[in-house]
């Protein structure tokens, strides 16, 4: 990273928190399909944001200014900071009242990032990197396609860390502004007094999802190799965006904070006592990790219905599960995901599934997030010096045969011995810059078997 960048400052800022940040590396079509759906939701809603940009050189910011002429009219403020060239004070947008340009030194490092940070009432967001330099590249050489350049960095919903990235870069633009970065301070004081839970974060999400997915669809390339390479850092990224809402959603529970990695763990162990095989354990756990997908249920999704060649959900489905289903590769998911609160008799819901013929992930995952809430509200509670693990473990038993699958409350007393006696279980929090390595592609010729999946014999 270069000295005094926002990119390294951040890092630094986190480095010994108790979540340090990860970073991933992104293609330039990954990137712009990224900051066109956070930029087009401010479109779309009545937030009036400030948003804090980068564009690296003049020209860059000149191929997006007409779009920035739209965005600023549903804006607090738009601070726009590159290297001056190629007529970047000239343009219309750059007169715009509550458009400031922030006219970067040559030698300065951000002239080597791509910034987009949104600060809104409802919701926060950032895109931030850094282009890669020659010698990172290595053997390969310099891409030879504008769409190949390589970024090093992350994106994120999280405030905590959109906050700080904005506190760093208006501190940057002081450097060169001090009005400005007054201004921008201002707005943000304000904004942060009117924040209130991240409700538009669905629909950021949904939109993400869809313009990624697009730029899968719209893709050309003259080998087949690159074609695929640019592909698998969007899909990577189509992933991270359903990991990123599962992360905001445990960091904002905070009597239960870390519920997807444990649920995962505890799901993903269930499977391995099962001997169940590598591809479905690996399913399991990023169903796990996706399992409180709940707050998409209010967000109407923007992404088109399926086209008569897709295949039809086998139920009515809520919206973010629907949302998962877009990605083939989640499609199984999505199907363990909507089941998990199918009843072991019957009368749970959405399809009213019983015994085996609810899917064994799902019936996996509905026992292992129960057992996993119960431990978690224990631990602030009077047990009364009652083992909390044997306590949760009591509660579910309660609802064998009703509720949950006998044979799994079996494998589930197994697990709380095992735990016990020392066993530990590996609880990581999910490493969204690379998560390609929860998909695999064996994934959708299994789907379609897994909704009656049994026991192993």
């Amino acid at each position: 990273m270069l000295e005094g960048s926002i990119l390294q400052q951040l890092e630094i800022a986190y480095r010994h928190s108790t979540r340090p940040i990860r970073f991933g590396v992104y293609y330039k079509n990954t990137l712009v399909a990224l900051c066109h759906a956070l930029e087009d939701h401010i479109l779309n809603k009545e937030d009036q944001p400030i948003v804090i940009t980068c564009f690296q050189r003049g020209k860059w910011y000149l191929q997006e200014a007409e779009r920035y002429a739209e965005i600023a009219k549903c804006s607090r403020d738009i601070a726009i900071i590159a290297t001056s060239d190629a007529g970047f004070g000239e343009h219309s947008t750059s007169q715009l009242a509550n458009v400031d340009l922030v006219e970067l030194q040559t030698a300065d490092p951000l002239a080597q990032e791509w910034h987009l940070i949104i600060l809104s009432p409802q919701y926060t967001s950032m895109v931030i990197c850094q282009e890669l330099s020659d010698e990172d590249y290595g053997i390969g050489g310099l891409p030879g396609s504008d769409l190949e350049r390589k970024f090093y960095g992350m994106w994120t919903f999280e405030p905590d860390l959109v906050l700080k990235a904005a506190e760093l870069a208006i501190a940057h633009i002081a450097k060169y502004n001090p009005e400005l970065a007054q201004k921008l301070t201002d707005h943000k004081q304000a904004i942060q007094t009117e924040m209130a839970a991240p409700e538009e974060i669905g629909a950021v999400v949904s939109r993400v999802i869809d313009y990624l997915k697009t730029g899968e669809n719209t893709l050309s390339s003259s080998t087949a190799t690159r074609e695929n390479t640019l592909n698998r850092n969007l899909v990577s990224n189509e992933v991270q965006a359903f990991l990123r809402m599962a992360q905001l959603m445990d960091i904002a529970d905070i009597h239960n904070p870390m519920a997807a990695a444990e649920v995962a763990a505890i799901a993903e162990t269930m499977g391995q006592l099962l001997d169940l095989p590598a591809w479905q354990i690996k399913r399991l756990r990023l169903a796990g990790l996706l399992h409180r997908i709940d707050p998409l249920q209010q967000t109407e999704s923007i992404l088109s219905a399926p086209t008569g060649d897709e295949e039809a959900p086998s139920c009515l489905l809520i919206p973010g599960v629907q949302v998962l289903r877009t990605m083939p590769r989640l499609r199984a998911v999505a199907q363990i995901i909507t089941h998990q609160t199918e009843w072991w008799n019957g009368t749970g819901e959405p399809a009213g599934l019983a015994g085996d013929e609810i899917p064994l992930e799902s019936r996996i995952l509905a026992l292992a997030a129960d057992f996993q809430w119960r431990v978690s509200q224990q631990k602030y509670s009077d047990t009364s010096g009652q083992d909390i693990l044997t306590q949760a473990l009591d509660q579910c038993r309660q609802q064998q045969s009703t509720r949950f699958d006998p044979k799994l409350i079996d494998t589930l007393t197994l697990l709380v011995m095992g735990l016990q006696q020392g066993l530990n279980l590996s609880i990581m929090t999910p490493k969204v810059s690379s998560s390609m390595w929860l998909l695999d592609s064996r994934w959708d010729s299994h789907s379609k078997s897994s909704e009656t999946t049994s026991y192993p014999q």
